[in-house]
């Protein structure tokens, strides 16, 4: 089960009637609330839904976070500061997506930050190209402080389909000094990934 709603809470006691048949997850990509008013208006903020997070482990829930869909704005300071906080929790498995936005929603999400006066870095949605380098970058840097903290078994990438693409693993893998079976193996490894159950 995967809930933006800190509502949950009231049905905690149903979800643990399932025992290990469910899982509570929520998604949480950020723990800064400006960046979230932007990309996600009508959802709860983040650290209410942390709370939310905390208070399922406390009573007793399967628990596992969608750290999705992360934004440009999320650096690696911003991904750490995330991971660190969700590592503690101890979710079964932690997922990881950037975002991808159609064009048309770009002007949108832009003009609603300028009334709000937050700084956005729209230009990686400018082409395909610059979206499939943010994306990359954002899900290694997320692969390489998993292991830092030491969750990485835990953790599950989304990478993107169209990252598949031949002109796409030919361009990144050239880009990242890598040969090309070897971006495209990564990436089928975290496709085919089988996420964590309760034993």
């Amino acid at each position: 089960m995967l809930t933006r709603s800190p509502l949950a809470r009231e049905d905690f006691d149903l979800f643990k009637s399932f025992g290990k048949r469910l899982l509570f997850g929520m998604s949480l990509p950020t723990l800064r609330n400006d960046l979230a008013r932007v990309y996600e208006p009508k959802a709860p903020a983040p650290l209410q839904r942390l709370a939310t997070l905390r208070a399922a482990q406390e009573a007793g829930l399967h628990i596992f976070v969608a750290m999705a869909p992360t934004y440009p704005e999320c650096d690696e300071s911003d991904l750490r500061a995330t991971m660190q906080v969700l590592a503690e929790l101890k979710p079964l498995t932690l997922f990881h997506e950037p975002i991808n936005i159609r064009a048309e929603n770009v002007r949108r999400i832009q003009q609603h930050a300028d009334s709000l006066g937050v700084k956005l870095n729209t230009g990686v949605f400018g082409s395909r190209e610059s979206w499939q380098d943010y994306a990359v970058g954002s899900l290694l840097t997320v692969d390489r402080v998993a292991a830092e903290l030491g969750i990485a078994d835990h953790l599950h990438l989304w990478p993107d389909k169209s990252l598949g693409s031949r002109a796409a693993v030919k361009r990144i893998s050239a880009s990242l000094k890598l040969q090309p079976e070897s971006f495209q193996h990564w990436l089928e490894t975290r496709w085919t990934r089988l996420s964590e159950w309760p034993k």
